[in-house]
Formats: structure tokens, C-alpha cells, sequence
């Protein structure tokens, strides 16, 4: 599937790239297994040459917002509300399990994806009613709301005193820029097909007891892809 496959995508499009590229641009996997590329691993940091850090689908193979492989998040991009996208499981060590069916525990009721943008006081990039979703997880963390994220036109500055919410529209663009950077790090939304249904036990009680006598399930906005310009002119 499309979606599943991005962010191997992006490594490949990375690890492909010209020498001066691969240099100034840092990729760093965060997998269930050291040294490995397992089944449930997505979550996956970038930093632009600036410092800018990027998580992208933090997913089931992280332990949380005290992940000590995670360092400063900027900012938190995921495609859709899948569980493993989302994360609404986690490790809570490194090689637990087989790397074909790593160990993990319930993420529930917040998400890796909250618990590293409450954690790191990120902000959430991504279309709308998933960065309200996870908004919410993040506020019932915390336990007092948070706001938009402070934007010059597009960009918002990389550092946030708290976390914030930068959504986006399907084509839209946000910059992430670093305090005394020239630029930012460009980060546009792109359609991808695949269903976005939210994991039930990261539903409140209530929702959880409408859905039930008619199976549905929720579904939010439909995923979406990233198109991510680094400020020495690397796009993936």
C-alpha cells in the first residue's frame, strides 16, 4: 500500500542522493530491533542541516515521549490514523520479540504520536481533523488545551514553548524554520490512497458506544503524502 510503503520511500530517495546531500541531511530510523527494518517500524527523524527535526508516523516502534533515540522534535507529521501510523501501540525496549513480531504494549488512551508531541512540544503538521485528533490526546496529557501555532503567513518558528497545531490543507504548505536560518524547511501535503480509520480504543467511551450496533468504524480525512524541501534544496 502507498501510504505503508512512504517512508521506506523517502529513505531509498535519501540514501540514493548525491554525497553533498547525504552529508548535510540526517536520517534517523527508530525501529523495534537495533540495526534492523522490522514490521511494525516506521517512526522515522530527519534533521534539515539548520537542526530543524522532523518525526515522521511515529507508529508502535518508539516508547513514547521518553524515547531517549527521539533528541528534539520540532515538529510531528503523520499521514493517517492507523494504529500503526498513530500509534496506538508502543515498546518499551529495544529487541523485544521477534523482529517479525516485535513485543509491544498498549499506546491507549493517547498514542505515541501525542505522547511525543506533548513530550517534545511539537508541532503537529497534518491535515486537519487528524491534528485536532491528536490535539486532544495531547491536551488530556497535558491537561489544559493547546492553541494554533504562531505563523508567519506559512512558517512557524522551529522551537515552541508548548505544543501547537499547524494543520494543514490537502496542497498546503508549512515552513519550519529554525531561530537565525535564512530558511525553512518546506513541508507540502500530497493525496495518497488509503482509508484513515481511527483504532477503537483510542476513541472516547461515548464515540466507542455509537459505533458499535452498526460496526462502524471513523474514519478521518483521507491520508496524505509529504513532500519535505531541506534548506540545501533536497527535496523528498
Amino acid at each position: 500500500m502507498k501510504a505503508l510503503a512512504l517512508v521506506a520511500s523517502l529513505i531509498v530517495v535519501m540514501w540514493s542522493a548525491p554525497a553533498v546531500w547525504a552529508q548535510n541531511v540526517k536520517i534517523t530510523p527508530l525501529g523495534t530491533h537495533t540495526g534492523e527494518l522490522c514490521d511494525r517500524d516506521r517512526a522515522t527523524i530527519f534533521e534539515d542541516p539548520t537542526g530543524v527535526r522532523l518525526l515522521y508516523d511515529a507508529g508502535h516502534s518508539v516508547m513514547g515521549g521518553d524515547d531517549p533515540r527521539l533528541g528534539t522534535v520540532h515538529a510531528v507529521l503523520l499521514s493517517h490514523a492507523h494504529g500503526d501510523h498513530l500509534g496506538d501501540r508502543k515498546i518499551v525496549a529495544l529487541n523485544l520479540g521477534a523482529c517479525a513480531k516485535p513485543e509491544t504494549i498498549s499506546a491507549a488512551p493517547h498514542s505515541t504520536t501525542a505522547e511525543i508531541a506533548a513530550a517534545k512540544n511539537a508541532s503537529l503538521v497534518m491535515i486537519s481533523s487528524v491534528a485536532q485528533f491528536v490535539a486532544k490526546k495531547v491536551e488530556n496529557i497535558r491537561g489544559k488545551p493547546i492553541g494554533a501555532c504562531a505563523l508567519d503567513g506559512i512558517t512557524l518558528a522551529a522551537e515552541q514553548a508548548t505544543p501547537c497545531v499547524a494543520s494543514v490543507n490537502l496542497g498546503g504548505t508549512r515552513i519550519v524554520k529554525a531561530a537565525g536560518a535564512a530558511r525553512g524547511v518546506e513541508i507540502t501535503t500530497v493525496f495518497a490512497s488509503h482509508d484513515s480509520r481511527v483504532p477503537r480504543d483510542l476513541l472516547t467511551d461515548a464515540k466507542q458506544k455509537i459505533i458499535v450496533p452498526d460496526n462502524l468504524n471513523v474514519n478521518l480525512d483521507p491520508p496524505i503524502g509529504y513532500v519535505v524541501k531541506f534548506t540545501n534544496g533536497l527535496r523528498v
